[in-house]
């Protein structure tokens, strides 16, 4: 049943995408915030038929932690599931992420007009800047920030090392961080077509204060909180 429910997932994606894709292209000349409720919908689209044809569901421990005003959430990365269901969990936000990402047909194209904060990873220090830099300005605009701090997806019980980019971005822009661990890799292996079903928990941290700290306490604060409960959760 698996991978018959597996099948037909991935069927209705290939008929939902390109469709969405492109009127998600008419949206264009709409604003900022306009834009990234409609295009949003696809994500929120694939929440539900997970739930629907996988059998994947989902509950989220600690949403008290949430603070009032945009801030930059530092997750794991464990499938695409998160990358979908952060839209409908968390307020209007934007993902830092690799530029090669907006070059994949129909997903890439949707994905340039939510105004993400795209990078040349190999750039080093002038891509923590363009993270600095336009991560403030999404922040002013009324975007949260979502960072994978481990740069990839990760299967779950592994870690890779936290990168520094969303805690610089909290420090010099003074927005708190938001630690969240989840499992959603036990149901959605990162890149296997067969998704298994179960809930997915999503648990949030409470906030850390990254004003008038460094970007390196900020991030081993968000690492260790983050690290423990997945200790717990996978």
């Amino acid at each position: 049943m698996t991978w018959l429910r597996s099948s037909l997932f991935a069927l209705v994606q290939i008929l939902v995408t390109p469709p969405y894709a492109l009127m998600a292209l008419a949206s264009f000349p709409l604003p900022r915030m306009w834009r990234y409720h409609f295009i949003s919908g696809w994500s929120r689209l694939n929440v539900w038929l997970a739930r629907a044809i996988l059998g994947i569901d989902w509950r989220v421990e600690g949403r008290e932690h949430l603070p009032a005003r945009p801030a930059v959430i530092l997750a794991k990365h464990q499938s695409a599931w998160e990358t979908m269901a952060f839209q409908v969990i968390f307020p209007p936000q934007v993902h830092v992420l690799k530029r090669e990402l907006l070059w994949i047909p129909f997903f890439g194209w949707g994905l340039a007009l939510m105004s993400p904060i795209a990078i040349d990873r190999s750039r080093g220090l002038a891509a923590l800047r363009a993270i600095a830099r336009r991560g403030r300005e999404r922040l002013a605009q009324g975007f949260w920030v979502v960072i994978f701090p481990e740069g990839t997806r990760v299967r779950p019980g592994e870690r890779r090392t936290y990168q520094l980019g969303g805690a610089w971005l909290a420090t010099a822009a003074g927005a708190p961080v938001v630690p969240v661990a989840h499992n959603a890799g036990l149901f959605w292996p990162r890149n296997a077509f067969r998704k298994r079903p179960g809930t997915i928990t999503v648990r949030i941290g409470p906030c850390i204060d990254a004003a008038n700290r460094d970007a390196k306490a900020v991030n081993l604060l968000a690492e260790t909180w983050i690290e423990e409960q997945q200790k717990a959760l996978c």
